[in-house]
């Protein structure tokens, strides 16, 4: 329709130049141009659906924080369920992870301007994720390692059956948070006000990421014990904060300071350059690609950065390079995708070889490959051009062939096709996230992946994580950057250290158990000395004192863990013990003999 109105337009003006009846020609010039405007001003599909799922968007997520929250019956004050479903899956506990990533939406939505009636719940957040730093759980007091502890009941008491702990992102995740509200608490009121009511806080989760960022523990998808790209990404976020906090508030920031150089050195290590792809996780028996490693880029996402590979940043070649494996990963495994061309926009999920709840695509997964293109498209045009690498080579050529290594100034056609490729693929993601968000613009965790819809809402309904990340790709897609938080000119050290050392104590299982010939007991259990469950890499206990079967181990000092023995005959794994698991705190120091009997 707007060429119609280009050759009205330009009929009228030639009308004009004749002379002919120009008060006529001026009312037929002002309706040609105003129909014209109203052609390329006319909202798109995607226009319409971020217009009306952004307030849906929000509302669905005000209403899984307690107290007041329509969906959030039972949670105390400033506590984010994750959903409301109860069962198949029963996600109605609050996360530490998911409910410093809601609370950083919020946060930045209040100190921005954006929201002012914010504050109340950014209070009642830090106030609930005080007590909870103080609850002692199954991963340890707050001085123990409690603060790795995953997930709670939504009345701020432990959740203590087994799972996957600890988790080491929650307290970088959650110190981000509340130092972005520190920083506006220093503007508006005062630094010695932070220092009293927010340093305390913030101070325990630093110095939990200070002593344990290179240790091992469960992904962001609760699954594999390992070392983890996005954690390590967000602990070093953290830790960069945390000293420019800390500096600021006269405090020591050395240790932060110390510790983000190491965490940065080792943040290199994920990168595959064989694959092309930053590799998800260093254990699992998968092929590294997943959803985290867009996640972390997005959540480190600094605008002062530009295009650093170092951190990982949006619009960095590798992680370009990344994004693209990770979304070709997923066109040939749903239905939902076949057919579509092999540069155009999918749906993606967690990671190719996912089958929770069927394997499916995740609203969140889906927005966040939307999210990191956005920002790219953000820094460049900050910096007015855009670099294509040999890494990042095969990203560009997907939306433009012919183009080739090198730099592209904005007045370049090259920087013009290929920004507006991009844009339009990452309006095409969400334009898939749109078409298969149902009509009441409810959220759950997954969406179909043979038809995009189904009867009812795939595993977790209303998903506080899927909301917040609709509304950061809203935001993105509206060209809002976030704050920077100090990723400008770093520079990746020399030689890599691995931080501070673990304290340790020596622990003696000893376990009563009678056996055939060709028969012997293991042990395994939920940490690295006890092979994270591994039964192939279990590890075998003494007979000589039969029928007590003994093994002697190092383990981390002060940490509660779980375990549990099992049978092999000549190797091959016969039987586990009952349930539930065997627990345990290992000691501060010393040796600690632990006797069983096989259950």
């Amino acid at each position: 329709m707007a060429d119609v109105y280009k050759e009205a337009f330009w009929a009228a003006y030639s009308y004009t130049r004749t002379q002919l009846a120009r008060t006529r020609m001026r009312v037929l010039l002002v309706s040609a141009l105003a129909l014209y405007g109203a052609a390329l001003a006319k909202p798109s599909a995607v226009d319409s659906y971020v217009a009306k799922e952004s307030p849906i968007a929000k509302a669905g997520l005000l209403a899984n924080i307690g107290p007041k929250g329509a969906k959030a019956a039972g949670a105390k004050a400033g506590v984010v369920i994750a959903s409301p479903s109860t069962s198949d899956p029963n996600y109605l506990y609050t996360w530490v992870r998911d409910s410093s990533l809601v609370f950083k939406v919020i946060i930045d939505q209040f100190t921005s301007g954006k929201d002012k009636s914010l504050l109340g719940r950014i209070q009642d957040f830090v106030a609930a994720e005080k007590t909870l730093q103080q609850v002692s759980n199954p991963s340890g007091t707050v001085t123990t390692g409690g603060l790795g502890e995953p997930k709670f009941n939504i009345d701020l008491t432990a959740f203590t059956e087994p799972w996957g702990r600890p988790q080491r992102d929650g307290p970088a995740l959650r110190s981000t948070a509340m130092i972005a509200y520190a920083n506006w608490l220093r503007k508006t009121s005062s630094t010695a006000n932070v220092v009293k009511n927010l340093w305390p806080a913030i101070k325990l989760d630093l110095d939990y990421v200070v002593a344990n960022w290179n240790s091992t523990g469960f992904d962001l998808w609760e699954e594999v014990s390992a070392s983890s790209f996005f954690t390590t990404a967000v602990q070093h976020r953290s830790l960069r904060e945390g000293a420019a906090l800390a500096k600021a508030l006269g405090q020591n920031a050395s240790a932060y300071i110390t510790q983000a150089d190491n965490a940065l050195c080792f943040l290199q290590s994920y990168w595959n350059p064989t694959g092309g792809y930053i590799t998800a996780n260093t254990r699992g028996g998968r092929s590294g690609k997943d959803a985290n490693t867009a996640l972390a880029s997005v959540h480190t996402f600094d605008p002062a950065a530009g295009c650093d590979a170092a951190t990982f940043q949006p619009c960095s070649d590798k992680a370009l390079a990344s994004l693209k494996v990770y979304v070709d990963s997923f066109r040939d495994i749903y239905a939902i995708n076949k057919g579509i061309a092999p540069n155009a926009a999918v749906a993606t999920g967690r990671y190719p070889e996912d089958v929770y709840f069927g394997g499916n695509p995740w609203y969140l997964t889906t927005a966040v490959v939307a999210e990191q293109l956005y920002d790219a498209l953000i820094v460049w045009k900050a910096q007015e051009s855009l670099k294509v690498t040999s890494i990042s080579l095969p990203f560009f050529r997907q939306f433009l062939s012919s183009v080739t290594v090198g730099t592209y100034g904005c007045t370049s056609s090259t920087y013009k096709k290929l920004t507006a490729a991009i844009k339009t693929f990452a309006d095409d993601t969400l334009a898939i996230h749109a078409k298969y968000t149902p009509a009441n613009g409810g959220l759950a965790e997954q969406f179909d992946r043979a038809t995009g819809v189904s009867p009812a809402p795939l595993s977790a309904v209303d998903l506080t994580w899927s909301y917040a990340a609709a509304l950061t790709v809203f935001a993105a897609r509206d060209g809002v950057s976030p704050a920077s938080w100090g990723a400008k000119g770093l520079k990746v050290p020399k030689v890599c250290k691995p931080g501070p050392p673990v304290p340790t104590a020596n622990m003696t299982f000893n376990v009563l158990a009678t056996t055939v010939p060709g028969e012997s007991i293991y042990i395994t259990g939920s940490i690295d000395p006890l092979q994270n469950w591994s039964p192939d890499n279990a590890l075998l206990l003494s007979s000589a004192n039969y029928p007590t079967w003994t093994i002697t181990l190092t383990v981390p000092a002060s940490t509660n863990f779980e375990y549990k023995y099992i049978r092999k005959t000549n190797g091959v794994l016969t039987a586990w013990e009952s349930d539930p698991n065997n627990s345990v705190s290992s000691p501060a120091n010393g040796t600690l003999v632990v006797n069983d009997t096989w259950r």
